[in-house]
């Protein structure tokens, strides 16, 4: 967890006369404010948010309680900080406005989430969502430059070294610029919270990733004998490629034909009618991963990425990927997956968080 600190730099003038020492005493620089606290938004440990002309980083999950010294403590003080937010209002750095759903926004228009973060419609919009509707906006920087590119993974929380030993008996075909390629179509995924939320949410995908795939081995579903009962034939659109083409492939093992259907219609990929672009195209392979991640609920009733970010645990991940597991259905299965998660959070140097199984 990164804390900001101040100093106070103390100094000595020695003037030229003998015996006269006159001590200066420099004034401490406050820090810059950073994101105004938000009373709708979810904080969870690390998260920082700037309240009363202060910075203040959360210890563990709160919504709605202000940033202060009282209440149930779970605020840590961080000290006064350059622009009073006022509880609200923009920082010194950003000032734009609250975003309005229903309100239409011209590409380039940049908003202010009630997360707290700010964001830049990269397309024009009748006031989407900017967390659902990650087509049309990508989280905004207000220090500098636009902060949504992961492009080349120079935004990426996890350098390919990490990737590397996290999977080193990798398929070729898993590649870390295929993962980080696939990123652009999803801004938000672990780019959002603190610099360990962001962390977790990595180690969390890459951990369900690998307990998926055998550890980023295996493209294809190993049980080739299920294959032709992953056609649903009452979908309107039928089974293009053949009753057989919608197997699982890919990180997530993506299968049905009406998740390749969606997962083609989000991603601008036919993948309906070309179901093996999964398990050739590196870039479009991942993307499918990160879909489920970002949209796929299943019985958890939330998304991967939010449960993350919310603070939900790593435990609602593998509900809203495998709900079979849970409730004594695989204990085995389940805690392959929290092994993986807790070993490559700490590749990361992260604490895995509470709440790890299902």
């Amino acid at each position: 967890m990164k804390r900001n600190r101040l100093l106070t730099l103390l100094g000595a003038l020695v003037l030229g006369v003998v015996g006269a020492v006159v001590p200066m005493t420099a004034s401490p620089a406050a820090a810059a404010c950073v994101t105004p606290y938000s009373s709708s938004a979810v904080y969870t440990g690390g998260m920082t948010a700037s309240y009363n002309g202060r910075n203040w980083t959360a210890k563990w999950w709160t919504q709605g309680e202000a940033p202060s010294t009282g209440g149930s403590n779970v605020w840590q003080d961080n000290g006064a900080c350059d622009g009073n937010s006022g509880g609200g209002g923009g920082g010194t750095t950003c000032n734009y406005p609250n975003w309005v759903a229903g309100q239409w926004y011209d590409a380039g228009a940049i908003v202010r989430y009630s997360n707290g973060q700010y964001y830049r419609a990269t397309n024009a919009n009748p006031g989407y969502d900017p967390i659902i509707s990650t087509w049309y906006w990508s989280p905004h920087s207000c220090t500098g430059g636009g902060g949504g590119d992961t492009g080349g993974g120079g935004g990426f929380v996890v350098s390919e070294a990490q990737f590397n030993s996290m999977f080193p008996g990798r398929n070729a075909f898993y590649t870390y610029a295929g993962l980080t390629d696939a990123m652009k179509k999803y801004p938000s995924f672990a780019t959002t919270g603190s610099d360990t939320v962001k962390k977790q949410e990595a180690a969390a995908f890459l951990a369900n990733v690998s307990h998926e795939t055998g550890g980023l081995v295996y493209i294809d579903e190993i049980n080739q004998a299920n294959w032709p009962h992953y056609c649903d034939t009452s979908q309107p659109y039928g089974c293009p490629a053949g009753q057989s083409a919608y197997h699982g492939r890919g990180p997530i093992q993506l299968s049905w034909n009406f998740n390749y259907y969606a997962a083609g219609n989000a991603l601008g990929v036919d993948l309906l009618n070309n179901p093996n672009l999964v398990a050739t195209n590196s870039s479009i392979s991942w993307q499918t991963g990160l879909w489920y991640w970002m949209t796929g609920t299943g019985a958890a009733g939330t998304t991967s990425h939010n449960a993350m970010v919310n603070g939900n645990g790593f435990g609602t991940t593998i509900r809203a990927i495998n709900s079979i597991e849970c409730n004594g259905g695989n204990s085995g299965q389940v805690q392959s997956r929290i092994s993986l998660y807790t070993r490559f959070a700490g590749i990361l140097g992260v604490p895995t968080g509470g709440n790890l199984s299902c």
